[in-house]
């Protein structure tokens, strides 16, 4: 299995079984290695319903024509768009044929915001996404908070832990650390930091933090590591 970072929470996962990305903000963002037009894939995953992890998702998956799989409400909002979605939620697991996706809890909003029309469309709860392939298994925690239950994640025996730890919005560098300590991945990847002024972190605080709990791999956008 292969992994590239491709900035702010977007990553691509390339295995035996397909690709598939994760949170495919890229239009908009400073720190995207590639272009909404340049991407493949043959599935979409998404955590919640902010544009910046919603992204490109209906374009790219009109384009390439992939389904977007995610929780109830944010499926039929971009189901909307006249894109193919798989609705899955919470605690609930299926085997795909790019490989298998389980939705766990993550402590986020999730809507859509139209500033324009200063309207908000509610898409369900924000959630993490475990991701099999290969006999591997990955953990996109999404946008989340520290919350206790992150201890019982640890028994799904994750190799790769993808992390925010840009602070604000989301898990800090200490937060973020502690909840490695809980779920004990073999490896972790910090990401949904530097993106935008408020939410600059230094990632090797954050590796120093994990020291002795979990392999620590920085990546830049448009970097890769193997699984």
């Amino acid at each position: 299995m292969r992994l590239t970072f491709l900035g702010h929470a977007c990553f691509q996962v390339e295995s035996s079984l397909g690709r598939v990305l994760f949170d495919p903000f890229l239009t908009g963002n400073p720190q995207a290695a590639l272009s909404a037009e340049q991407v493949e894939a043959d599935a979409i995953l998404v955590s919640h319903g902010h544009g910046d992890h919603v992204g490109d998702a209906v374009g790219i998956a009109k384009r390439l024509n992939i389904p977007v799989v995610a929780v109830y409400e944010l499926a039929a909002v971009l189901g909307w768009e006249g894109i193919q979605t798989e609705a899955m939620h919470i605690g609930g697991s299926r085997q795909y044929p790019f490989g298998r996706v389980k939705f766990v809890p993550a402590l986020h909003g999730s809507a859509m915001i139209d500033q324009a029309k200063r309207s908000v469309t509610y898409c369900g709860l924000a959630a993490g996404i475990l991701y099999e392939a290969d006999g591997r298994r990955l953990l996109h925690l999404g946008d989340t908070g520290l919350y206790s239950d992150m201890a019982l994640l640890r028994r799904e025996k994750i190799d790769v832990l993808l992390t925010p730890i840009g602070d604000n919005y989301t898990m800090g560098v200490e937060d973020a650390a502690e909840a490695v300590r809980m779920i004990r991945p073999q490896t972790v990847v910090p990401c949904h930091y530097d993106t935008f002024p408020v939410i600059a972190t230094d990632p090797r605080a954050f590796e120093r933090e994990v020291a002795g709990f979990a392999n620590v791999v920085v990546l830049a956008p448009g970097e890769f590591m193997t699984v």
